[in-house]
């Protein structure tokens, strides 16, 4: 997928092969193995032929052959979730800088990180809320709900939200991006809705460039707590109900507690959506005041030039001259 998204926007890309070590049984590890080293192969022909002046990482273990091959060259790191994965805990020991999204960060490092925030695309922040509603056919004078769990989706929240759309319909206009997996039960679902309902019920496989225009026209949403709900969610002053994905190590319930624990958003465990979801739903959209306070907690963690702060140290790093 993120081969498609960085083809669309006119950057040549080039695959690496590479495989996890951690938590892989024996029988897969001398296969992991070979496929790294064939990562190290080709990552110093990518070097011999773009000759880079700095190299940045943002984790996965793609990042390992890489490292490798370029151990000589400066080196970036950024951390987008507040705990770091595992190869950027190990390729943190080699780089010259490393970057994060958030000081909470600084307590996995032994040495000082520069706290920039997480960078968001200059499209998501072009958006008025009026041009968001307008772009995506909604009322303006009817809060609106966004449901989404990330560029594929999430399984066990849109088996929570469509047994619920008829009662979440009656409180707000819904803008749920299901994912493909689940697009079609929702269309399905949403023909079994009446047209009043269907008129307030928006549902999208996937947004690229109105994804903007759905944070910017929300009032509150409904998500997983990976590392783009630090920088996306605190930009739009955006309340928040997260629900950290089980299955990630803990890294998105990290996440999910450091904006919770700043009043910015509230937690449901992925075991409790089906019981819990429309209890809280319900008590944020008829509670205007209390969504009103976790948005400015939540828009006082915007750090909106984070991506003019990371460009920055890579052009220190690399040199801005050459």
């Amino acid at each position: 997928m993120e081969a498609e998204l960085v083809k669309r926007e006119g950057i040549p890309f080039a695959a690496i092969p590479a495989a996890g070590l951690h938590g892989v049984g024996l029988r897969a590890l001398p296969r992991n193995i070979t496929q790294l080293a064939r990562g190290v192969i080709a990552s110093q022909k990518i070097l011999r032929g773009f000759k880079p002046d700095v190299l940045f990482f943002t984790g996965g273990f793609v990042s390992g052959p890489m490292a490798f091959a370029g151990r000589n060259i400066p080196t970036l790191l950024f951390v987008p979730d507040i705990e770091p994965g595992l190869a950027l805990k190990s390729l943190a020991r080699f780089a010259d800088r490393i970057t994060v999204s958030a000081a909470d960060s600084q307590k996995y490092f032994s040495r000082q990180v520069t706290v920039t925030g997480y960078p968001l695309r200059a499209d998501l922040k072009a958006w008025s809320r009026s041009d968001a509603r307008r772009t995506l056919g909604l009322n303006d004078n009817l809060p609106v709900l966004l449901i989404y769990g990330g560029s594929k989706g999430a399984h066990s929240i849109n088996l929570a939200v469509l047994p619920h759309l008829p009662g979440l319909l009656e409180m707000a206009q819904v803008v749920h991006i299901t994912g493909q997996s689940d697009w079609e039960t929702a269309q399905s679902t949403r023909a079994g809705l009446t047209s009043a309902q269907r008129t307030r019920y928006h549902a999208f496989p996937y947004l690229h460039e109105e994804m903007g225009a759905a944070l910017a026209s929300a009032d509150l949403v409904v998500s997983r707590a990976g590392a783009s709900t630090l920088g996306e969610f605190p930009f739009f002053g955006l309340p928040a109900i997260l629900i950290p994905y089980p299955y990630a190590w803990r890294y998105q319930k990290v996440n999910a507690d450091h904006l919770a624990e700043r009043s910015a958003a509230v937690i449901i465990k992925d075991e409790q959506l089906q019981e819990e979801l429309l209890l809280v739903v319900k008590d944020l959209l008829e509670n205007p005041s209390k969504r009103k306070a976790m948005s400015a907690a939540m828009r006082s963690l915007a750090k909106p030039q984070a991506a003019q702060a990371v460009a920055g140290q890579l052009l220190e790093l690399g040199g801005a001259g050459r």
